[in-house]
């Protein structure tokens, strides 16, 4: 059964989506899809096993369908916590390698899920950043978004910013983020009415990791 592929990216940094990727990995692997993630760029990242590895890319690695190398999970992967151009060492981010391995990862899988930096104007390197590598990916867009006070701004505005780097974008998770926010719902339903793709999920506020339970909370039938 062949799938799509779908690009990750945020209103923000630290709005959960490494969380709503692998939510999704399996939400399609229920699907009896064969499901990979990605994480093309990580900084912040820790020796382990005599390499710098990052955790994100590491829960990715472990929910795929397949056994893969960490590399390609996550190609590039810097020490600094900062953004990735200015933690690269030297070793600044190319798109056209990231091409290369995107191609190479979706011959082992149905679903390839890429997931971004930061939000969807992060730098990668002095030339080009997150929008410019979803742009050379050429697939669509999920876009996550952290319920929390100030949230429909954000969204409306990377929304619009997706839109006018005339990316597909397939719909929009909410991830809830903020146990003690007031009109929660009511804010979901705002950005739901503010923005013309379908809304593919609440994924509900948890102090620990359930993947399987986040899945269930993906809409059936909204991703082909």
């Amino acid at each position: 059964m062949m799938g799509r592929d779908f690009f990750i990216t945020g209103t923000d940094t630290g709005v959960g989506k490494t969380w709503a990727t692998v939510a999704l990995m399996h939400y399609f692997k229920a699907q009896d899809r064969v499901v990979a993630g990605m994480k093309p760029v990580a900084a912040g990242c820790e020796w382990l096993d005599g390499r710098l590895k990052n955790e994100d890319a590491l829960l990715l690695q472990r929910h795929a369908s397949i056994a893969l190398e960490y590399e390609e999970v996550n190609p590039y992967a810097f020490e600094a916590p900062v953004s990735p151009h200015l933690a690269n060492d030297g070793n600044p981010v190319r798109i056209d390698r990231l091409m290369q391995d995107f191609k190479s990862l979706k011959n082992k899988a149905d679903v390839v899920l890429v997931e971004g930096a930061g939000g969807w104007f992060a730098p990668l390197s002095q030339e080009a950043d997150i929008a410019d590598l979803a742009k050379a990916l050429q697939i669509p867009v999920i876009m996550v978004v952290a319920i929390r006070l100030g949230c429909i701004n954000h969204a409306r505005l990377t929304f619009q910013s997706i839109q006018s780097a005339k990316v597909d974008c397939a719909g929009w998770l909410a991830m809830c983020v903020d146990p003690d926010m007031q009109k929660q719902e009511e804010n979901i339903e705002t950005i739901k009415n503010k923005i013309s793709v379908p809304l593919l999920g609440v994924l509900p506020y948890m102090d620990g990791m359930d993947f399987a339970l986040l899945a269930e909370s993906i809409i059936k039938g909204k991703l082909i």
